[in-house]
């Protein structure tokens, strides 16, 4: 199995790349996916958020108010500690269950926004970031998911650097064009880095 960790900033393009590698044959692990699952009503990720943040940041059908549990976190570094300290062993433990069912002959993927800030770079083959100009993030996260300049920055400035990034990366792929810029740069690494490393195809038996 070759694995590959996934990760980078905020509207940068990551689930872009994230949809392309799956196209590509990969087996990708989605840990925003398996955090959203794990706080659906009845679950143990929103189950540890209430008790630890109380009712306030639920909706009136006891539902996850992810704006109000956002407007805590993102401004207070403290707060954004202990949420994660709810929610990344929970999401850790599932994917560690699907990487086990993927097969040996996979190329497993495992997209982790915090891969950096969560110390998990050492334990993949191959960690693999996109990256994008910040005021292009910041534009993206205004018009397509309507934020607030303020809110986007803010954002941008709880996750880690560029640069943090990149120094834990062996690959960065830049994203500061169209999206078939970044297609073709994905197909590219995929053919150089991942191609080689993967089982060939068995050969038929010739008689």
């Amino acid at each position: 199995m070759l694995t590959i960790g996934l990760t980078g900033g905020i509207a940068s393009g990551k689930s872009t790349v994230s949809r392309r590698l799956m196209e590509l044959g990969a087996t990708v692990i989605d840990a925003d996916a398996i955090a959203r699952a794990l706080q659906e009503p009845g679950q143990p990720g929103l189950e540890g958020i209430v008790e630890e943040f109380g009712p306030s940041v639920l909706t009136p059908d006891g539902r996850l108010d992810r704006a109000a549990l956002g407007a805590l976190v993102f401004g207070d570094p403290e707060v954004r500690q202990r949420l994660n300290a709810i929610v990344h062993p929970l999401v850790r433990a599932e994917a560690e269950r699907l990487a086990a069912a993927a097969g040996e002959d996979a190329a497993l993927v495992e997209d982790i926004p915090l891969l950096v800030e969560t110390g998990q770079h050492g334990r993949f083959d191959h960690v693999l970031t996109v990256q994008a100009p910040v005021e292009e993030r910041v534009r993206r996260m205004v018009e397509d998911r309507g934020m607030t300049e303020t809110d986007a920055r803010a954002r941008i400035a709880a996750q880690a650097t560029d640069e943090e990034r990149a120094a834990v990366s062996d690959t960065v792929l830049v994203n500061d064009g169209s999206v078939q810029r970044l297609l073709d740069r994905v197909d590219a690494w995929w053919e150089w880095h991942v191609e080689p490393r993967l089982p060939s195809p068995a050969q038929p038996h010739r008689l």
